[in-house]
């Protein structure tokens, strides 16, 4: 009788929830996340009758995500956040929270392919010619990324992992020099998002291969998949919500049903579709396989560079 009580107990506080302003933690102003963060915010203060604030953190991820799993487990501290924040630990040997025991997956929010470019100086046409090119010339080709651990880094380390190529990363500061480096002729190829290069397809300083995506993606219709080429590979930038683990299953299917309905609308779906990226909601179990499936394939990948960069696995 007392479980039947608690679950009641449960039930109505997720059916009264909430009472007070919600917190979204996320990137630093101008990100995906943080544009996903700041839609969903919207919504959800409408629909709950709540101010939603969108609470921007800078650095790698973990400044967000300990603020969120160090919160009270009650709904009101949730952390909007792209595939850094379950990737770090294979990219850092210090990061003081598991993603897997320590953050609560709700749903996902949206994910984007990347785009293969290269220089138009560049002779190639496709991936299989790419591939040939970098097996012809081991170490002569190279490619621009933003940080370490960044969707277009990643991106590019997979590729050279399922062809087995050797390819020299030049990592910048941010994806935008990374991006202006290729332009410039600099380097060779890259991988970015559709929002940020399409001008520059248009104007033909960039020529697109192929996108990350498993099969060809709404967002680029016209190109084929790395996949196509390179059986296996898919590499996209995903974002999701987590609540810090201990929350109540009632409330964690209180905000995915609010968060999920309001990604369903035509509106939103648009919005995301204008700003590069697809809106995706998700199952809590959906997102936690997925998180689960990217840590298992981008582990094996980030390990596999770290070791050829000469640092510890």
């Amino acid at each position: 009788m007392a479980c039947v009580l608690n679950t009641c107990v449960t039930l109505t506080s997720a059916q009264e929830f909430p009472q007070k302003p919600i917190h979204i933690f996320t990137t630093e102003p101008g990100g995906g996340s943080d544009f996903a963060a700041r839609v969903v915010a919207q919504g959800l203060s409408a629909s709950l009758g709540q101010p939603v604030i969108v609470e921007n953190r800078g650095g790698s991820g973990v400044i967000a995500a300990m603020a969120v799993v160090k919160a009270a487990p009650d709904g009101y501290n949730l952390l909007l956040f792209g595939s850094t924040i379950w990737l770090l630990p294979f990219l850092q040997d210090d990061v003081p929270y598991d993603p897997v025991r320590d953050l609560a997956p709700i749903t996902l929010t949206n994910r984007a392919p990347n785009i293969l470019l290269v220089h138009p100086s560049l002779p190639v046409k496709s991936v299989r010619d790419l591939v040939a090119l970098a097996k012809a010339r081991p170490h002569e080709m190279n490619y621009s990324s933003g940080p370490t651990g960044s969707s277009n880094h990643l991106g590019a380390e997979l590729l050279k992992s399922l062809a087995n190529v050797d390819i020299v990363r030049v990592p910048y500061k941010g994806t935008a020099l990374a991006l202006n480096a290729l332009i410039g002729g600099e380097v060779q190829l890259m991988f970015g998002t559709a929002a940020a290069v399409t001008p520059h397809l248009k104007s033909g300083r960039l020529r697109a291969l192929a996108v990350t995506t498993a099969k060809p993606s709404v967002l680029m219709p016209d190109l084929p998949a790395i996949a196509a080429t390179l059986p296996g590979y898919e590499s996209v930038a995903q974002s999701g919500v987590f609540a810090p683990t201990g929350t109540p299953p009632a409330l964690i299917n209180r905000l995915n049903r609010e968060i999920v309905q309001l990604l369903s609308r035509t509106e939103i779906k648009q919005r995301f579709f204008t700003a590069g990226t697809e809106a995706i909601g998700s199952t809590p179990e959906e997102f936690a396989t997925a998180v689960k499936a990217e840590m298992t394939s981008m582990g094996k990948v980030i390990r596999e560079a770290r070791a050829r960069e000469g640092r510890t696995p």
